[in-house]
């Protein structure tokens, strides 16, 4: 089982490092909504790129309002057109929960689905349905909802769904996870879905390909690796990091973050939080400092300093 969580711009700034920090393995980004691209989720850049650069898995989903099969061809465009050049290791979901859509009937519930995942099928994603317990039962045809990697939403200590195997289950809407101010929607994840896909050759991924991401080393193995000189400068490090499967943007984001993380002002900001007990005790805080990409040493030093002070 792999934990996880969902976003949007509903959920304002998120620190994913912390996030990741925290035991989070991988993230749902909504894209956006709506038939047109213009519609992209304010945040939508902002947290793929700090997603990756934290060296989180990450999937999108498209909230839909389709009134037609057509419709949810448009829709379905839009969200590529919004996704298109990037990498995702986990499926990218259709969102079904408007009660306009349902009110129409299982067989309009159908077109829809199958007419947007399609055309994502079609384009080389790895395409999924995220919707409700009591909606998937009530609204959806067994078989087409087995067709689609399968999200369930239904907050209760156990996910009663059993007409189709599913991967992801939606346990809250009410979680409280490191990094993020307020409520988060929380995910746990059945399947190893990063393997099947980056194999695949999904979601941006190059089928059976050398060159692509080594699962080994993470973004942030790899932005340590640029910070170390191991990968060049300039338009060279673009075009060895690209042709080695990574995404340029989201290591220089992570190198960008780490460069900043051990300045003075960062270190004296984080030794205050540690002081405040936000980061844990003893070998806890260490890890967390570690993972989070912080000079541990220099935090301890740092907080050794401000508590002589006091």
């Amino acid at each position: 089982m792999i934990c996880g969580i969902d976003v949007s711009s509903w959920q304002g700034d998120i620190d994913f490092a912390k996030v990741k920090a925290g035991g989070i393995d991988f993230v749902i980004i909504r894209a956006g909504y709506g038939r047109e691209a213009s519609q992209k989720d304010n945040c939508f850049e902002k947290y793929y790129r700090d997603a990756k650069a934290a060296g989180l898995d990450v999937g999108a989903y498209w909230y839909s309002y389709a009134d037609s099969e057509a419709d949810a061809i448009l829709e379905a465009k839009a969200f590529m057109t919004v996704i298109k050049g990037k990498k995702f290791e986990y499926p990218v979901y259709l969102d079904l929960e408007e009660q306009s859509q349902f009110a129409k009937g299982k067989s309009f519930c159908d077109s829809v689905i199958k007419a947007f995942c399609t055309e994502l099928e079609k384009n080389g994603y790895y395409a999924g349905l995220y919707c409700s317990t009591y909606y998937l039962e009530n609204y959806v045809s067994d078989n087409v909802a087995g067709e689609f990697a399968l999200w369930v939403a239904q907050y209760n200590d156990c996910c009663t769904y059993k007409a189709n195997k599913y991967g992801m289950w939606q346990y809250s809407s009410d979680g409280n996870v490191n990094g993020i101010n307020g409520n988060a929607d929380m995910d746990y994840c059945y399947i190893d879905y990063p393997e099947t896909i980056i194999k695949g050759g999904y979601n941006g991924y190059k089928k059976n390909s050398g060159n692509d991401k080594d699962k080994t080393k993470t973004t942030d193995e790899i932005a340590k690796e640029v910070i170390a000189g191991k990968w060049g400068n300039g338009s060279e490090r673009k075009e060895r990091l690209t042709a080695a499967g990574y995404d340029y943007s989201a290591i220089q984001a992570k190198v960008n973050e780490l460069m900043q993380k051990n300045d003075t002002a960062s270190i004296d900001k984080i030794a205050e939080e540690v002081i405040r007990g936000m980061w844990g005790n003893g070998d806890e805080r260490k890890r967390r400092l570690i993972a989070a990409g912080y000079d541990y040493d220099k935090i301890q030093n740092r907080i050794n300093q401000l508590m002589g002070a006091s």
